[in-house]
Parts: C-alpha cells; sequence; structure tokens
C-alpha cells in the first residue's frame, strides 16, 4: 500500500526583503472576522522563504509552499512569481 502525502500549504505574499543570500521575507496578509464585534480584522504574518536562484525583488507578488525545514528560519520556498514590481 503507498501512502499519499496531504497537500502542502500554499500562500500568497508581498516580498519585503531580499538582503540575504537565496531568501526572502514573504509578508503574508489575512482578514479575519472578529468573534464578538464581527468586524473585519487584518492579520499579517512574516514568512522566511527560499529563493534558489535570487529571482525575486522588493514588492513582488509571490506564491510560497510550504516545505521541509531548510534551515532554522525557513520553512517555505517561492513557488512562483506572481507579479512583479514595477
Amino acid at each position: 500500500m503507498k501512502k499519499t502525502r496531504g497537500m502542502k500549504r500554499q500562500l500568497v505574499g508581498t516580498v519585503l526583503s531580499t538582503k540575504m543570500d537565496k531568501t526572502v521575507t514573504v509578508l503574508v496578509e489575512r482578514t479575519v472576522i472578529h468573534p464578538i464585534y464581527k468586524k473585519f480584522i487584518r492579520r499579517r504574518n512574516k514568512f522566511a522563504a527560499h529563493d534558489a536562484n535570487n529571482t525575486c525583488g522588493i514588492g513582488d507578488r509571490v506564491l510560497i509552499t510550504e516545505s521541509r525545514p531548510i534551515s532554522k528560519m525557513k520553512r517555505w520556498r517561492v513557488s512562483q512569481i506572481i507579479e512583479k514590481a514595477v
């Protein structure tokens, strides 16, 4: 019997920093509803993602995919550049 792996999480975010070699910092924004006040709230998370070819630039919209740990902070990889910054 062959084991199948689950779907890996994918998130869309904006590149904030490219100062590290083969690593980018990606800001992912999502909206959630407040449980009591029923108002939409913006939640933000920053992820360190692996960019093997150093192709991303600041302001790019990217798709990141969850992966095995690459380093102490990196658990994500840049799958695709959705939109280049102008």
